[in-house]
């Protein structure tokens, strides 16, 4: 078989874990940037809502346009899981279509040049990855599916209930990634908060905290995508208390209207979520990252105002904001009071400007606190300029820092590696600091 391959993980971490599957059963293969040149094109897909649907259709026609003839196109994930039979017969450019159930396959669907749809989704276990972007850190999935049933979201249609990987799993693949240099790990799922509650355990994360903690290597973690109504006050103090889980809070809130929060099936209301996140927001060097939707079906004027004010008062760090999508299968597609596009841009562009200012205004208040980041490289700004990350930040989302200058006495600074620095300035939106390592 040729052996070039150019691959393209498209939507959230968890598909990019799965990705990294993919590129650990063809590691034979020499990845390559130039899609022209590449044997085997695979895109793992994103199909949770219209905009993620069409970047995905987008980029698999725009690769066909480039690619060399006999090559390969593979279109794999959660858009192909969730409407095979209609992407199969519109979609004659793809070779091969797969879902989300037969990553670790990837090497026989390439030799058999079949579709293959598994009836269950894929449980990593024990698969070797190859971890992309970065030498230090690495997201580890705790589960698929989800048991939720939320309004607004078609995920359980095509990914099924809650399925939850072991301790013993999560573990020896964290020990694995130590092994080979990596540190830093983010624990992603759909719902991260209900892990293990299939198998009847009703504080899975607190337990992965205690395991995760006993694995000698590990220098700093987080959570990502806590759901309010299996997020206990018991779990964030654990989280508080814990030496290697930063403070750390990824819980989208979707919104904090009760009556809106009943119609997005959230199951819980503004007085449950506001007691979590005040709780939160007590802790120290706490960071608070959240997202809301505007314009669900039956938001009425009052209710966004409310959901304004309250973002503007309670300050998060950073907050996603997402125009409603109108997804089949979902129970708010078949809601008769839909929003007018018109409105729902004119609310985006409302909460969009509240966010921008209370984020600029939590990254000013890092400004003259010393701080560890973790020097990822030369920036793109100036090759004078590195850039790095705060460790309690997730990467990628939460923003940029660059080292612009170090103490006299300080050394040649290491990529990869952790450091006390002082915030000395925002330029922008991005922060400015000075590393001292001697």
């Amino acid at each position: 078989m040729s052996n070039k391959l150019h691959i393209v993980s498209l939507g959230c971490t968890k598909n990019l874990v799965d990705t990294e599957v993919m590129m650990g059963k063809l590691k034979n293969f020499e990845l390559t940037q130039n899609s022209d040149e590449a044997d085997v094109i695979i895109v793992n897909t994103c199909g949770f809502i219209d905009a993620a649907k069409e970047e995905s259709v987008n980029t698999v026609l725009s690769l066909h346009e480039e690619r060399k003839e006999d090559s390969l196109l593979v279109m794999a994930g959660c858009l192909s899981e969730r409407y095979q039979e209609n992407l199969i017969e519109q979609l004659p450019e793809v070779d091969i279509f797969t879902g989300v159930g037969d990553y670790e396959r990837i090497d026989e669907l390439l030799a058999e040049k079949k579709n293959r749809f598994s009836e269950e989704v894929y449980l990593i276990d024990g698969a070797e990855r190859v971890v992309s972007g970065s030498t230090y850190h690495a997201y580890i999935k705790l589960s698929e599916g989800c048991n939720q049933a939320c309004s607004f979201c078609a995920i359980p249609s095509f990914k099924g209930k809650l399925q939850s990987r072991s301790l013993d799993s999560i573990a020896k693949e964290v020990e694995s990634l130590v092994a080979k240099g990596f540190y830093d790990f983010s624990f992603v799922s759909q719902d991260s908060s209900s892990y293990l509650r299939d198998m009847n355990v009703k504080d899975g994360l607190s337990l992965l905290i205690q395991r995760i903690e006993l694995i000698e290597g590990v220098k700093s973690a987080r959570i990502l995508y806590l759901y309010p109504s299996t997020t206990t006050l018991t779990l964030l103090k654990n989280i508080a208390e814990s030496k290697l889980f930063h403070n750390y809070f990824d819980m989208p809130i979707q919104h904090i209207n009760d009556d809106m929060l009943r119609i997005m099936k959230r199951g819980f209301g503004r007085e449950k979520t506001l007691e979590l996140l005040e709780y939160m927001k007590s802790l120290p060097d706490a960071f608070i990252r959240t997202s809301f939707i505007v314009g669900h079906p039956n938001e009425t004027q009052e209710m966004f105002d409310e959901m304004v004010e309250f973002a503007k008062e309670f300050a998060f760090d950073r907050v996603n904001v997402f125009a409603y999508s109108d997804e089949e299968s979902t129970s708010a597609y078949d809601m008769s009071e839909k929003i007018e596009q018109e409105i729902i841009n004119e609310r985006l562009e409302i909460l969009g400007d509240v966010v921008a200012q209370t984020t600029q205004d939590s990254l000013k208040k890092e400004i003259g606190k010393e701080i560890e980041l973790i020097i990822d490289g030369e920036s793109d700004e100036h090759e004078f300029l590195l850039s790095a990350r705060k460790t309690l930040w997730a990467p990628e989302i939460d923003g940029e820092i660059y080292v612009n200058d170090r103490t006299d006495d300080a050394k040649e600074l290491l990529y990869g590696k952790i450091y006390k620095a002082k915030v000395t300035d925002l330029v922008g939106s991005i922060l400015t600091a000075t590393v001292d390592n001697a």
